[in-house]
């Protein structure tokens, strides 16, 4: 074994012959662009699912629970359920529930020197965790809530402001009609802030509000919402929490996931999975073809050194770990070049965002970046095992105890 490994050091790092050179060059360069694109590839399909579902996330939460209504879209106009401190505290005790807020969402139409735009309004409380969206506002404050009444404030979206060509400050009117008795009704609103998450199912439809204006509006009470968003601690355990909540709700209250209520935004995301693992089977072919053709020419340009080796009494096994020892160098250097190249654009991505995206195709500006440990551990441990595979196959046309054959091939 030590002797076997010594000759592959030497072969590896004191190659003389310009056409072997050439192939180790080539193999390594194959080798290191293969591991780089999947190290990127991994990194960018991570960043931006992860900042597109984040987007969603922070403006909906995670689930929303709210008064079952057969036939009807659960997306706007719930049915108004009592606040109850007591399904609170319930749904709190789920494992993997982290927070719990109320909210109301009511069609309206928004009005602006006489330029209309219809909109959803969504109420919410002064109890509402405004941090996930701070990141989304671009002017402006958030919603001031006094103790009595309800806020005027509002949020509306750049595109809306755009649109309807409203400065912030001003002063617009939203008009309701209650779709059961056909009445009409407004009320005259701030523009407190704008926000803009580039996603333009919500940048042109929301508007922000008091939830206690829809109370006004729809003549509820202040106990009535329309629902509960629900955030959970782990994403990746949604499921599970999703089916163990549905077992403490009661009958005539039901909860949905927003992958099942945005199911567009997320199956567009599902199919990045789908070109990742595309690009991961052909980089892998092209990294097994490359790195056995690359031993092949290895072996049989040296196949004097194979006969030589025989007739000193080097056996089969002996002379195919020689090889193995030499190919596996190659591997592990272009693996190590590839991790490294992988790695570097990845982390200039994240300090300088140089490659950047249509926004209104893509939602975000900027191509988004994460990088998760365990699976460039995963890349590297799974390159380095493919590599020891396709490397024992050419090893296998070396036989024992043809010496003379191996000599006069040269």
């Amino acid at each position: 074994m030590k002797l076997a490994f010594y000759i592959a050091r030497k072969l590896a790092f004191n190659s003389n012959r310009s056409f072997s050179a050439f192939i180790i060059r080539l193999s390594i360069a194959a080798t290191a662009v293969s591991v780089m694109a999947l190290i990127i590839t991994l990194s960018f399909v991570n960043g931006f699912q992860k900042e597109v579902s984040g987007k969603v996330f922070s403006f909906w939460g995670h689930i929303r629970v709210q008064q079952y209504i057969p036939g009807k879209s659960i997306v706007a106009e719930e049915l108004p359920m009592e606040r109850s401190d007591s399904l609170e505290n319930q749904i709190m005790k789920i494992p993997g529930i982290q927070k719990v807020q109320s909210f109301a969402t009511k069609s309206a139409v928004m009005e602006n020197r006489k330029e209309i735009e219809g909109i959803l309004l969504k109420g919410i409380g002064k109890e509402y965790d405004s941090v996930p969206f701070q990141k989304f506002m671009i002017s402006g404050n958030w919603i001031q809530f006094p103790d009595s009444g309800y806020s005027r404030d509002v949020l509306i979206s750049a595109d809306q402001a755009k649109l309807l060509n409203i400065q912030l400050h001003d002063s617009i009117l939203l008009y309701f009609i209650s779709s059961l008795e056909g009445n009409k009704t407004y009320r005259k609103v701030r523009v407190a802030g704008m926000y803009k998450t580039a996603i333009s199912e919500y940048d042109q439809l929301f508007v922000m509000g008091d939830i206690r204006l829809l109370q006004r509006v729809n003549e509820w009470n202040e106990q009535q919402i329309g629902g509960y968003e629900l955030f959970v601690q782990d994403y990746q355990q949604l499921p599970l929490v999703q089916k163990e909540l549905a077992n403490h709700l009661p009958l005539q209250i039901t909860s949905n996931t927003i992958e099942e209520i945005f199911p567009n935004i997320f199956d567009w995301l599902a199919i990045q999975n789908m070109n990742r693992n595309v690009l991961f089977t052909i980089l892998g072919l092209v990294a097994v073809i490359n790195l056995a053709t690359c031993l092949l020419v290895l072996i049989l340009e040296r196949t004097r050194m194979v006969g030589i080796l025989q007739t000193m009494g080097a056996s089969g096994k002996m002379i195919r770990l020689i090889f193995l020892f030499h190919a596996l160098w190659i591997a592990m250097a272009g693996i190590g070049l590839g991790c490294l190249g992988g790695l570097s654009l990845s982390w200039l991505q994240i300090a300088t965002g140089f490659i950047k995206l249509d926004e209104a195709s893509y939602y975000v500006s900027v191509a988004p970046v994460h990088i998760i440990g365990w699976q460039i551990a995963a890349v590297v441990f799974a390159a380095f095992l493919l590599c020891f595979l396709c490397l024992l196959i050419p090893t296998f046309i070396i036989r024992a105890n043809r010496p003379i054959q191996y000599i006069r091939l040269n």
